[in-house]
This record gives C-alpha cells, sequence and structure tokens, in this order.
C-alpha cells in the first residue's frame, strides 16, 4: 500500500500508483511536514478534511485508481490543533459517509499527549480510547503500536456492540 501524507498530490503519484495493483491511503495534511504545526487553522475542520477528502477520492477514481484499492485518513496532528483532533474524532461518521474505508493514527500522537500528560511511551491508555472511539465512529483501519492491547480493547467494544444491536 501506498500510505501517501501528500494525497497523490506530488507529480507523478497519480501516474505511478494508477499504473500499480497497489492500494492507497490519501490523507489529509493541512501545509508541509515542516510548517503544519506552526499555525493550523480552520472554519470548519470537519467541513474542510471532508471535501479535501472526497476531491482526492474523485481525483483518484478519475485516474483508473480503483475504488476499492482506496483509504481515507483525515490525517490526525498533521496540521491540527488538539480542538481540531477532538472535533474530528466527534464527527468522523461524517466522513466515513464518503465511501471508502477510513484509517486512523493516533498511537502515541503528541495530541494525546496534551490531553492526558506524559510523553509517547506514557500514552497506551489514552491510545486505546481514541482507537475505541475512532472505530465506534466509523474508522475501518487503525495504525497502533500498541497491537495486543489495542485489539483486546477492541474485543471487547465489538462484542458489546454485537450484542447491543441484537
Amino acid at each position: 500500500m501506498v500510505n501517501d501524507v501528500r494525497a497523490l498530490q506530488e507529480p507523478g503519484a497519480l501516474d505511478l500508483v494508477a499504473s500499480s495493483h497497489v492500494a492507497v491511503c490519501l490523507m489529509h495534511m493541512q501545509g508541509t511536514p515542516q510548517t503544519m504545526q506552526l499555525a493550523p487553522t480552520y472554519e470548519d475542520v470537519v467541513a474542510e478534511v471532508r471535501q479535501f477528502l472526497i476531491d482526492r477520492y474523485q481525483v483518484a477514481l478519475a485516474h483508473g485508481i480503483a475504488k476499492q484499492r482506496i483509504l481515507l485518513d483525515p490525517g490526525f496532528g498533521f496540521g491540527k490543533r488538539t480542538i481540531d483532533n477532538i472535533v474530528l474524532i466527534q464527527q468522523l461518521a461524517r466522513l466515513a459517509e464518503i465511501g471508502p474505508p477510513l484509517l486512523v493514527g493516533l498511537s502515541r500522537k503528541a495530541v494525546l499527549g496534551t490531553i492526558s500528560g506524559g510523553d509517547a511511551l506514557q500514552r497506551l491508555h489514552s491510545g486505546i480510547a481514541a482507537s475505541v472511539l475512532c472505530v465506534m465512529n466509523g474508522a475501518k483501519i487503525l495504525r497502533v503500536h500498541d497491537v495486543k492491547a489495542t485489539v483486546d480493547a477492541l474485543k471487547v467494544v465489538v462484542a458489546v456492540m454485537d450484542q447491543h444491536q441484537e
């Protein structure tokens, strides 16, 4: 899979992925890795991220990338303030409505440290909480560091959610 933080906007990226048979993850990022956290601002973070992902998804489809090969990533921590990340988690279902599976990565992110304290290696519990919230709000794929702990937590959530729906 090509996991592209620039959502295939670099010259030649669309053609390269279109000519292959690999999956691609299109991620939202405001700015560049060098500037993204300097002063990110949004009028409506969910609407802006949603529109960006819709636009990039449509461009990918128009270039012949099959829809079943495309994943979307809201880009937690990539040009977003703490409040932006929180609002995106709360309203992740609006991004899931676009269609392709959502891939999210919050594990050990700085935003979790801002909320709960601690350095990256002390963010196990906050990372699991964020992962559970994202799955409950529509995420289909998680990028995590602490796989077993996250899987165990999600097994409980899925079991309870499945029983609730019966």
